[in-house]
């Protein structure tokens, strides 16, 4: 009987996640840029009373308060259904680390490179360049708990009375924490692709085809 292959680097269900991820944080900032960029839902108002005058239709401020406000709803009830399902990818993703053998976990992965950081020390480019790349992972993950955690207070403070007295200072925190998030996405998709064009090609392939086996 043949003996069974190693796992790949990364997992399908790893993959599915990163995708799937990455598409649903993007939608997420995407809400935001036409909440407060491309669209300025708090300057829609008075646009909807100057082009409904050119058509003899006269709007109150009140009626264009209203109107603005259907836009902004119709918006922000894209972003809460994204962060609902961010939600139940950190789920998943929580579970299918404890569920991975144990050569794809992300835990083996830090534990390697830290053990391997301090056989090399920290002279050598490689090693700290790896460890400091698991360590960034693990901030992102932290992040994404902060950021679902206040996301869902913010989604149900009006059901829950103690919710409410926190929703303050969640809101607060759930921007600093996008920014946060958007700083990481800059900052990794940038040093993919660098490492792209210099010597670690295949980060990208890797992640869609799961890279070599783990011996």
């Amino acid at each position: 009987m043949a003996a069974s292959s190693p796992p790949k680097l990364y997992s399908l269900a790893l993959r599915l996640w990163h995708w799937s991820n990455a598409a649903v944080i993007s939608g997420l900032l995407t809400t935001i840029l036409f909440l407060f960029v491309i669209i300025k839902t708090k300057e829609v108002g008075p646009i909807f009373q100057e082009m409904l005058a050119k058509d003899g239709l006269e709007v109150t401020q009140q009626q264009a308060r209203a109107l603005r406000k259907v836009v902004s709803n119709r918006i922000w009830d894209w972003h809460i259904t994204l962060g609902l399902i961010l939600t139940g990818l950190l789920v998943f993703r929580v579970v299918l680390e404890w569920l991975q053998p144990a050569s794809q976990r992300f835990s083996t992965r830090l534990r390697n490179a830290r053990a391997h950081y301090q056989r090399k020390g920290a002279d050598t480019r490689d090693a700290r360049h790896s460890v400091l790349v698991k360590w960034s992972y693990l901030v992102f993950y932290l992040l994404l708990v902060v950021m679902v955690s206040t996301g869902l207070v913010l989604v149900y403070a009006d059901d829950v009375a103690f919710l409410h007295v926190i929703e303050h200072t969640c809101k607060e925190i759930h921007e600093v924490t996008m920014y946060l998030v958007i700083a990481f996405v800059v900052a990794h998709v940038v040093g993919v692709v660098w490492a792209e064009v210099t010597r670690n090609r295949g980060i990208v392939s890797d992640m869609i085809n799961g890279g070599n086996r783990v011996e």
